[in-house]
C-alpha cells in the first residue's frame, strides 16, 4: 500500500564533517585515518572520525587510547569550532536559496521542506554539487515524504550519497531495516526489542500500537507510527534550543570534593557566558559526572526562579555533586547544563515594598 503524503522533505548530512575539514585543510591528512579530538595523553575522546578511521571501527565518543589501539597510525587533529561554524553558515546559505523551511539539527545536518519548490531530487543534487563547489566537502542527501524516511534515506549511500524513498516503496524499505538502524532507537531499546522478537522493521510493523505502548511507554506510539511510515513532524525553521551547557575532561582523575568544586566554578562560568550570549535563563540544572571507568550519571534539579548567574548555578551543581558523588571517587569529566530555557528579558522581578 502506498503512503499518501504530499510533502517533499530532504535530510542533508555532511560526510564526516569535522574530519573532512581537517583533511581538506591539510593535504598530508588526505586518504589517512584522521580523528578529531583530544590525544590519549590528554585523556581525550574521539569527536569525529574520517571514513578511513572508521574502517578500524573507530567512532565518536570512543576514548582516544582505544582509537590508537585499533589503529596505531591514526592522526589526531585538534577541533576548530570557529571553522566548523563558518562552513556551516556557508552550507545554510545554500539551503536558504531553495526554501525558507530549513531546520538545522547541528552544524552539519538539516531538514529542508521543498514542497512546491520543484523536483526534490533535482534540488538535492543541486545542493550537493553547490556544497562541494563552495566548501570542497561532500554531503549525503535523503529524499522522501517525511522527516523519518528522509533521515533514514540519507544514511543509505554515505559518503557523498543520494537516496530516494518514494511513497510506494516506504513500507517495503522500512521492513528491511535492522531494528538498530531506526533513528531514535538506542542500544538499550534495540536489546529490549530483540528480546521481544522484534529484529527488523517487518517485525515492528506486525506489532500493535497497544503492545508497543505497553512495552515501551509513550515512545511506543512513535515506534508504531514510523514503522507504518507515518511522521507528521513539520520542518521547523524556528527550532527552540533546549539546553545550554559546558563540560570538562581532566588529564588526571579528580579525587576530592574540593578539586571538583573548583572545576565546577570554571564550568558554570562558561555556562553563564553562553546563557548571557543567548539571552536565556533556565529552570532546570543537570549535573553530569563521568567516572574513570567511563560510567556516567546525570542528576537534575528544577527551581522555582530561573537562573543565569554562575554563583546560583554553581551552588546548585555543588549540592547535587555532594549528594550523589560516590565514595572514593575518581572523576574524569564534569558537566553542567541548563534546560527549560526562557528569554531573559521576559523574566520580571517584583521589588517588595518596605513600607
Amino acid at each position: 500500500m502506498a503512503i499518501v503524503d504530499p510533502r517533499k522533505i530532504l535530510h542533508i548530512d555532511m560526510d564526516a564533517f569535522y574530519a573532512s575539514i581537517a583533511q581538506r585543510d591539510h593535504a598530508e591528512y588526505r586518504d589517512k585515518p584522521v580523528v578529531v579530538g583530544g590525544r590519549p595523553e590528554q585523556r581525550g575522546a574521539v569527536a569525529a572520525a574520517s571514513y578511513e578511521a572508521r574502517r578500524y571501527c573507530i567512532h565518536s565518543a570512543m576514548p582516544s587510547r582505544i582509537a590508537v589501539q585499533r589503529c596505531p597510525q591514526v592522526i589526531f587533529a585538534r577541533p576548530r569550532f570557529d571553522v566548523y561554524r563558518a562552513v556551516s553558515e556557508q552550507i545554510r546559505t545554500v539551503f536558504r536559496d531553495y526554501t525558507d523551511l530549513v531546520e538545522p539539527l547541528s552544524l552539519d545536518e538539516a531538514y529542508l521542506d521543498v514542497t512546491g519548490c520543484g523536483s526534490a531530487i533535482a534540488i538535492a543534487k543541486d545542493i550537493k554539487q553547490r556544497i562541494t563547489d563552495i566548501t570542497q566537502l561532500t554531503a549525503s542527501a535523503g529524499v522522501s515524504i517525511n522527516k523519518f524516511l528522509a533521515k533514514m534515506a540519507s544514511d543509505v549511500n554515505k559518503p557523498n550519497g543520494l537516496y530516494v524513498i518514494l511513497p510506494a516503496d516506504a513500507l517495503a524499505f522500512i521492513a528491511t531495516l535492522p531494528i538498530e538502524k531506526f533513528h531514535g532507537s538506542g542500544p538499550a531499546t534495540a536489546r529490549k526489542m530483540k528480546q521481544l522478537g522484534i529484529v527488523t522493521g517487518a517485525d515492528l510493523q506486525r506489532q500493535s500500537e497497544a503492545d508497543l505502548i505497553a512495552n515501551f511507554g509513550k515512545v511506543g506510539r512513535h515506534y508504531f507510527r514510523v514503522a507504518q511510515a507515518q511522521d507528521s513532524r513539520q520542518v521547523n525553521p524556528n527550532r527552540i534550543r533546549k539546553s545550554i551547557g559546558a563540560e570538562r575532561s581532566f588529564t588526571e582523575d579528580l579525587r576530592t570534593l574540593e578539586t571538583m568544586a573548583a572545576a565546577l566554578v570554571t564550568i558554570v562560568d562558561e555556562v553563564e557566558a553562553r546563557m548571557l550570549k543567548a539571552k536565556k535563563m533556565g529552570y532546570t540544572l543537570t549535573l553530569k559526572i563521568k567516572y574513570a571507568d567511563y560510567r556516567q550519571i546525570t542528576r537534575s534539579r528544577t527551581v522555582d526562579v530561573p537562573m543565569q548567574q554562575a554563583t546560583d548555578m554553581g551552588d546548585l551543581a555543588q549540592a547535587l555533586l555532594e549528594h550523589h558523588l560516590e565514595p572514593q571517587p575518581r572523576v574524569r569529566l564534569l558537566g553542567v547544563a541548563m534546560a527549560n530555557l526562557v528569554p531573559a528579558q521576559n523574566i520580571g522581578y517584583e521589588q517588595l515594598s518596605l513600607l
